[in-house]
């Protein structure tokens, strides 16, 4: 069973996620930050990857710490889901298009944290994302676009991923970020699943 809760508390922020690797998809996102659970729904829907979120934290100050602290936990997560790694495919690739917008992504479950996110144009670190008053009239809280490459690094760092994301065009942030999240999720897909050929760990080192 490929499954994992972990939580983590601070006090910038109250984390729980809960994650299921041999899952459908269904996901319950919930981390203040509309654009974020936005990304969340679609990471896991497009995976496969069922996932809980429940994050609460310092929102009023910026998203940075929900958003930041969310990824860790979810690496966490995907970490301790993995297990020994045993039976995966390990490797997983995608590209994905939104529009005008680009992103290609490649995924080693290698145990060894890395993270390369290029072709961002230079403006898509000051984009602010949505932010609009939620369904109840509360103020929103905007996603910022400087965060998607921060959430691949901290995502890889805590999961033991090596991750290589690229934009290869955009122009619009809203598009830009959702075709990063989703080939990030379709190349996870890929790499989390089980393939019937493989017995034990696939690494020559007989380790991941």
């Amino acid at each position: 069973m490929r499954k994992a809760t972990v939580e983590r508390e601070t006090s910038e922020s109250r984390i729980k996620v809960t994650l299921d690797l041999d899952g459908s998809g269904l996901s319950v996102i919930s981390t203040g930050v509309g654009f974020y659970d936005h990304m969340l729904t679609a990471l896991s829907k497009h995976s496969l990857i069922d996932l809980e979120v429940e994050a609460t934290g310092d929102v009023w100050i910026d998203g940075h710490h929900v958003i930041e602290d969310t990824a860790i936990v979810l690496g966490q997560a995907l970490r301790e889901a993995l297990g020994d790694k045993k039976g995966i495919r390990r490797y997983g690739d995608a590209q994905v298009p939104l529009d005008e917008a680009l992103a290609s992504c490649v995924v080693d479950v290698a145990g060894r944290p890395y993270a390369v996110v290029v072709g961002e144009p230079d403006a898509q670190a000051y984009a602010l994302i949505g932010g609009g008053p939620t369904p109840d009239g509360r103020p929103g809280t905007p996603y910022a676009g400087s965060m998607t490459q921060h959430v691949v690094e901290t995502l890889a760092h805590n999961a033991g991923l090596c991750i290589h994301l690229e934009l290869i065009r955009g122009r619009d942030p809203h598009h830009i970020v959702e075709a990063q999240f989703k080939a990030l999720a379709r190349a996870l897909r890929a790499a989390v699943e089980p393939d019937p050929r493989v017995s034990g760990v696939p690494s020559t080192k007989g380790a991941l």
